[in-house]
């Protein structure tokens, strides 16, 4: 989505893994939720842990690399993200893993990109071409299969579509935002005041109720390894891979999240809803190739 920001140097390790890498652990997000979620605990809390706890982690990481924290008007924006990037994005996410599964939620944040076009046509001025077009009826038409397929395990309810395309419009605003702002700043930097600010949005919703061991360990790896580290994996493999390539390898996370569910949860998505999927990771993938792809996919979940 944005041009390649200027992070540490990246690990002696071929860009395209440290993608799929990525793809992994994004993958993983719905997973760790839903254990988080059966162990009792409510989608906005494990939203409120994912960005206090990762929020620490990229301060620190700012603190360490000595990056310019955004100020004035650029802080009132980045707070403002905070709230729609973050409180919003997080919480719907998480919301649409309770009401429909984790599969149909992944699958669901990949018309991201649609909103992306549609966006960059109605705020930005931004061509919406033959491909475009293509596109974003790929993506409904995709959405419409899925509601109609349904699943094994999978609850296709208007609050799962609902929650599942809040997840997607919010999503996909990491690229207005990231247009303007990834390339003053560190993104790091930026996620520091991001991710803090949308946990004290998030936090009315907490109820600090005592945890059991393993719902620490899901929030814990939600926040380490499928928000901190699979960001960081993701920008270094995209300084060193076209933002094209990379998109394709990172469509691998809805199918690393429908494998998973399938294995641990019994979720099946029925072949007319996997059809539907295609559609909707087929149109992402049609809106990341082409002269603007490197704004196409947004950077970080």
């Amino acid at each position: 989505m944005t041009p390649r920001p200027a992070l540490p140097a990246p690990l002696p390790i071929p860009a395209p893994l440290m993608i799929l890498a990525a793809a992994v652990l994004w993958g993983l997000l719905g997973i760790l939720g839903k254990q988080a979620q059966a162990a009792g605990l409510d989608p906005l809390e494990v939203a409120f842990w994912r960005a206090a706890l990762a929020g620490g982690l990229y301060a620190a990481h700012a603190a360490v690399t000595r990056a310019r924290l955004p100020r004035g008007r650029d802080l009132l924006i980045t707070a403002a993200f905070g709230v729609a990037g973050v409180s919003i994005f997080y919480g719907s996410y998480q919301l649409a893993v309770r009401a429909g599964g984790a599969s149909l939620a992944s699958v669901l944040l990949y018309t991201a990109p649609a909103f992306v076009a549609v966006m960059g046509w109605a705020f930005l001025r931004e061509r919406l071409g033959r491909r475009e077009l293509l596109a974003v009826a790929g993506t409904l038409g995709g959405i419409a299969l899925i509601s109609l397929g349904g699943g094994q395990g999978v609850t296709v309810t208007p609050a799962a579509l609902a929650w599942g395309l809040t997840a997607g419009f919010t999503y996909s605003l990491y690229y207005l935002y990231g247009k303007a702002f990834f390339t003053r700043y560190a993104p790091p930097a930026l996620l520091a005041v991001a991710l803090p600010v949308g946990a004290v949005v998030l936090l009315p919703f907490v109820t600090f109720t005592e945890k059991t061991p393993g719902a620490w360990g899901s929030l814990g790896a939600i926040a380490v390894f499928s928000t901190y580290l699979a960001y960081l994996a993701y920008s270094w493999g995209l300084r060193h891979l076209p933002a094209t390539r990379a998109s394709v390898i990172a469509s691998l996370e809805p199918v690393v999240a429908a494998t998973l569910a399938a294995l641990l949860f019994g979720e099946r998505l029925s072949v007319l809803a996997l059809l539907g999927a295609a559609l909707v990771i087929g149109a992402a993938l049609l809106l990341s190739v082409g002269p603007s792809d490197t704004e196409r996919h947004p950077p970080a979940e």
